[in-house]
Order: structure tokens, then sequence, then C-alpha cells
């Protein structure tokens, strides 16, 4: 069979309701051997058939030489209108050979090549050179298309499905439809719902046709099943018949049996809103029983594509898989993509799971991937690092520079996130004023474009750190912005209005040159300590324990402090002890006479980086307001009270932290 590309020209008029003669418009690119004078259809022409296909006559003798229309809709959907039925010469030719298949190495080579092309238009290329393309070949030609194109729900260039070169593959598709493979047939199908094709073409219609029969015969494996999954899910919805029966015959396999790449395939159908709702409970649990003795042979994709199909079900029982998961992922670290690696990270903090070699790998790699890596990327760098409570000065210092480097890239959202995680820890970088100058250059910029909610949660990073945003306060502060959010959410969030109490206060004590609106009364919390979303932390009950125990000795009994002590400033004081003028302990309850308040912050591990002995931000921020409001603020932390076995020498150590001056007396 000869192969030869003589010339290639557009069909005039780009598809549009022209009519042209019936003539040769250019030289065809033959795939079998016909005879030069024999008056034949483009379905003759193009298919193994020795006569024509067609049930009801040869098209060339029923219909004229319109040219049939793609319909394209920028930023729409686009379909095919119909088949594409292209008379004589005027597209280049396919045959979806059967009988004599590429070899497996020739596959292999066209689909490195397709991972080669960066546009549709090289795509078209290579499948006009191509002497011997069977139908998983055009198929993946296809899928290729759609990776370049397809940007949302829609192709980015509606006018690449009018190249002739892809409706004459689509036709010839629509043609063969009975004769290709499982595979073939399967994805050709789900690679024209990607393309935005229309349904009720008939293209469409007969590949899901032919894949119901198959489907009804039940001869589908595992992985192709999958496939017609996906596409009938894009087609047709959550409720479609054939994307139940396809379950049906899924769950009549047995997972322990399942390849790895039939695994990865389930779990990623089951994504797409098929099991959510916790549909298919005892199938998940199988596959997870299955994937923890393979995960050890999973590759990067594949990681990846478990573990946000396990957030995506929301599968919080499947920690032992995760765990797993989390251990291979150490060892693709630097292979991950941009997108495979913003998965992995979103997956971990979603399970709150990391892993001490995963954390080590990704101090190596950050500092290299920082400045070039996609901005959502190094976002999420940041956000796992901060989630996690993790301080590493190799990652947020390479992020704060790659911040000022490239500020331009980043979205507000991804701006105030990176920041969020810098205040949480709170950490400020060597380059510290020339990250702020950039935050602040940004927040004049582009201050419209960011969203209330985003931008308080900004803004009450910076204070976190004692950066003050005295210059967008007064915006914050006016009737107008409260509104704003009560309008997004309808009631405004609780841990949103003790975020805007706080920025007052901080106001307040730190920047008292500030004259610009006040926060209305409506708006102020009168506690930080809440459940959930708190801008404090609830001491740890052992911790507290062994120091009211000691506390009781000391100070000769439990009424001379206070637990638990809500002030007037919306902060609790973990214990609270209150002396006269002469230096003598007073007791709890008594409100006259006060000259000293003593605040013991009895900080557990949760008030701590995980890794260093650092306070977090909103710790940090606590202590300092305590001390500008009057108190003596002593800190009392986990780490020095598990160095004392016993109560006398808890004791002792309370009273050289709280009464360093003065001799202890016995009880």
């Amino acid at each position: 069979m000869a192969l030869k590309l003589i010339q290639s020209l557009p069909l005039v008029g780009q598809f549009g309701i022209r009519r042209y003669p019936v003539g040769p418009v250019c030289p065809i690119r033959r795939l079998s051997t016909i005879s030069s004078g024999h008056s034949s259809c483009v379905a003759c022409l193009c298919t193994s058939a020795n006569r024509c296909i067609q049930r009801h006559g040869c098209r060339s003798q029923k219909q004229d030489c319109s040219v049939r229309s793609l319909t394209t809709v920028i930023k729409e959907a686009s379909f095919f209108s119909n088949s594409v039925g292209l008379h004589k010469d005027s597209v280049p030719r396919f045959c979806l050979t059967q009988l004599h298949r590429p070899s497996a190495a020739d596959e292999l080579s066209f689909q490195q090549r397709l991972e080669t092309c960066t546009s549709s238009r090289q795509v078209f290329r290579l499948l006009r050179s191509v002497e011997i393309l069977s139908d998983t070949m055009a198929a993946a030609a296809l899928h290729s298309v759609a990776d370049l194109e397809q940007e949302g729900t829609a192709l980015r260039d509606p006018t690449v499905l009018e190249d002739d070169t892809i409706r004459a593959l689509c036709f010839q598709l629509e043609q063969d439809s009975e004769r290709l493979t499982d595979a073939g047939l399967v994805s050709a199908l789900l690679a024209c719902t990607r393309l935005c094709l229309d349904p009720w073409s008939t293209l469409m219609v007969q590949l899901k046709s032919e894949s119901q029969t198959r489907l009804d015969r039940g001869q589908f494996t595992v992985g192709q099943l999958c496939t017609l999954g996906q596409a009938m899910l894009a087609v047709e919805g959550p409720g479609s018949g054939m994307l139940e029966q396809v379950m049906v015959q899924i769950q009549k396999q047995e997972p322990a049996q399942w390849g790895l790449p039939d695994l990865v395939a389930v779990y990623r159908l089951l994504q797409s809103s098929v099991g959510e709702d916790g549909k298919y409970r005892d199938l998940l649990n199988a596959m997870h029983t299955h994937a923890v003795t393979v995960t050890s042979r999973m590759d990067p994709a594949a990681v990846s594509g478990v573990l946000n199909a396990l957030v995506t079900l929301n599968q919080m029982q499947a920690m032992p898989l995760v765990i797993s998961l989390c251990k291979q992922a150490v060892r693709h670290v630097h292979n991950f993509t941009d997108e495979e690696l913003t998965c992995v990270l979103g997956a971990l903090m979603h399970f709150g799971h990391s892993d001490h070699y995963f954390v080590k790998a990704m101090e190596k790699l950050v500092p290299t991937m920082a400045f070039t890596s996609h901005p959502e990327t190094v976002t999420k760098v940041a956000q796992f690092f901060g989630h996690r409570n993790i301080l590493s000065f190799a990652v947020f210092d390479a992020v704060a520079e790659s911040f000022v480097y490239r500020a331009s890239d980043y979205s507000t959202s991804q701006v105030a996130r990176q920041i969020m995680a810098f205040g949480k820890l709170g950490y400020l970088p060597p380059n510290e004023s020339q990250l702020f100058r950039k935050i602040e250059a940004i927040l004049h910029s582009s201050y419209s474009q960011f969203q209330p909610g985003t931008l308080l949660n900004l803004l009450h990073a910076c204070i976190l750190v004692e950066r003050f945003p005295v210059n967008f306060l007064s915006k914050v502060f006016s009737s107008y912005f409260p509104q704003q959010l009560q309008y997004q959410n309808e009631v405004i969030d609780r841990g949103v209005l003790a975020q805007l109490t706080q920025l007052y206060m901080t106001v307040k004590l730190e920047c008292p040159f500030y004259e610009g609106p006040r926060l209305l009364p409506k708006y102020r919390v009168k506690s930080f300590l809440a459940s959930g979303r708190s801008l404090e932390s609830p001491v740890d009950p052992q911790l507290y324990n062994t120091v009211k125990n000691g506390l009781v000795d000391l100070l000769g009994g439990r009424s001379y402090f206070g637990s638990r002590v809500l002030t007037p400033y919306c902060y609790t004081l973990d214990v609270e002890i209150k002396l006269d003028e002469e230096g003598y302990v007073l007791p709890a309850s008594q409100m006259d006479d006060v000259y000293k308040r003593i605040a013991l912050c009895i900080d557990g591990q949760k008030r701590f980086t995980t890794n260093i002995r650092q306070l977090l931000g909103k710790e940090a921020i606590k202590q300092r307001h305590l001390r500008l409001l009057g108190y003596e603020v002593i800190q009392i932390p986990f780490y020095e009270i598990e160095k004392r076995h016993t109560k006398v020498s808890v004791v002792e150590y309370l009273h050289q932290r709280i009464f360093p001056h003065t001799y202890r007396l016995s009880w």
C-alpha cells in the first residue's frame, strides 16, 4: 500500500454553506489500492470493504456535493452536526486497518510523537504522515487534540474541528464503528466527548450504539468499562443507564485480580461523581485493601491519581492506604508534574498526614522549583507546611524569594494563602522588607480584585508577624466591608468576626497613630476561643493538671489562682494570679486592690511548630497583646514540664518561674 501526500488544501470557505463541483479538488492520500477510474463514495474509499458499506446505497448516488458544516461556538461546546460526507478527493483518506495492525513498537513510536506535538496542526501533520493507522492510534490522536485545545468545558479554538484531517478521521470512525476493537471503540467515544461533539451526531450515536451492543455481551475489560463509563458520564451524566450497567459489571469483578492500570482507572471513574454519597462502599473497601499491596509499584501519575480520588470520595477510613501512598510519594517527589504534586500535597493536608522523609524530600526540592513551577504548586507547598505546622527555613525562604521575584504571576488568592502560611507559623524570612513591600504594592494595584474574605485573611496574617497594614484598615473597618462579607455568606462567620476584632485590637494596642474608622461594636466578638476555627489554642488538659497540682502546693490552695479566665480583651488566660501592691497573692475571686496580674501561658505541643520550638503566630500575638495590656506573661512550655518527673520538682520549677526573687514558704 503506497502513501503519497502531494498537496493538502483546506476546504474553501472553511466548511461554509457553499457548493463546489464534484471533480477533484486536491490529490488524495491513498491508504488502499483503488482504481483511479472507479467512481465510489468516500465510505468505499476509506474502509477495507470491497463494496459500499452504506445500508441505503452509496452516498455519491444520493447526496449532492454540498459541504456539511461543523457547528462551532466560541467558548461554547462545539459539535459535529452530522457525519462528514465529502466525496472523491476533497480530504485525506484514512484506512483504520484491522487485518494488518501496526506493531506495538509502531504504536508506541506514534504515541511518543504525539506527546511532542504542541499544537493541533502538528497532530494533523503527524496523522497525514502515518502510513498505517489503527483505531487506537486514531483515538489517541483525537485525545491529543483535546489535550491541546480543551479549556474547561469548551474548546480554546473550536475551528480545529473544521480541519479536513479531523473530519475525515471522524467520518472513518463512524463508518468502521462495528469493526473497531473494544479498546479503540471506547477510547474514540471518550475522545469525542472531550472534543465537545454533538451527542446526537451520527458519529456519536454510532459509537454509543456499538458500545451498548458490546456492553450487553459483557466483552469489555475493566479498563475499557472505565473508559466507557467516563464517556457516558460526560454525555448523559450520573443518571446514565449505560453508566449504571458499567458499574454493575465492575462490581462483579474481584479487585484483588485487577492489574494496577485497571485499579487506578476504577478509582478515577468513582471519583467522577459516580462514587460520591457513600455509593459502592464495599467495592471501595476491597479496592483499598488491594491498593495497599501494589502501592510500591505505582508511578507518579498513579500515586497522585489515587490520592486525589480518595480526597474527592472522602475516604477517611483509608488511612493505611494514604500512609502507604505517602511513602511511595517520597520516591517520586522529583518526578511529579506540577499538577500531580499539587494533588499529593492537597491530599496529605486533607487527611492530616505528613511523613518525615517526605518533608525532607520536599525541603530539597522546593528551592529548585519555587521560581519555575506553576504558581498554584508553589502556593500549595506553602499551605502544606503551614497546615502541618512545619517551619522549614529552606522551604519558606525559597517561597519568599520566589514571591518577590514573580509576584505578578500569583492570583490574589494565591498571594493570601502564601502569606497566611507565614503568619500561621509566625515566621519572617530574611527578605521580609522586600516581601512586604511587594505585598503592599499588590494591595495598592489590585485591591479591587481581592474578595473580601481573601483580603481579610491576608491582612490578618500580616499582623500575626507584626506587620501592620494601616493604609488598608480604614476600608476594612468601614460599615461597607462587613456588609460585603455578609453578602457573600448571608451570615458572617464567627471566625471572620474574630479576625476583624483582633485586627481592631491590634490597631488600638500597636498602632496608636491610626486615626481612621473604628470597627463597629456589633461586629466585635467577646472571646477568641471557640471550637473549630479559633484564634487561640485551648490548654492541653494533661499539662494543665500537672501545673495546677504544682500551683496548689506552691500557693497554698486552689483558691489563689483562676483557671481559663476570660479577660475583657477577648483572650482566655490559662491561669491568672493576682498580687497586691506588696507582692502578696490575692484570692482569685478578689476584685479590689489588685496591683498586678500574672498570666501563665501553659503552652502544650500544639502551640508550637512541630519541628522546632517556636510559638505559632496566633500564640505569639496573644502573649504580645497581653503584655501590652499590662499582664506579666509567664510562659510554661511543655518541654520544661516534661523534664520534671516528680511533683516536688514541678513545684520548684514553678516557684523559680513565677517568683524568681522570693523565698518559697512551706505550707
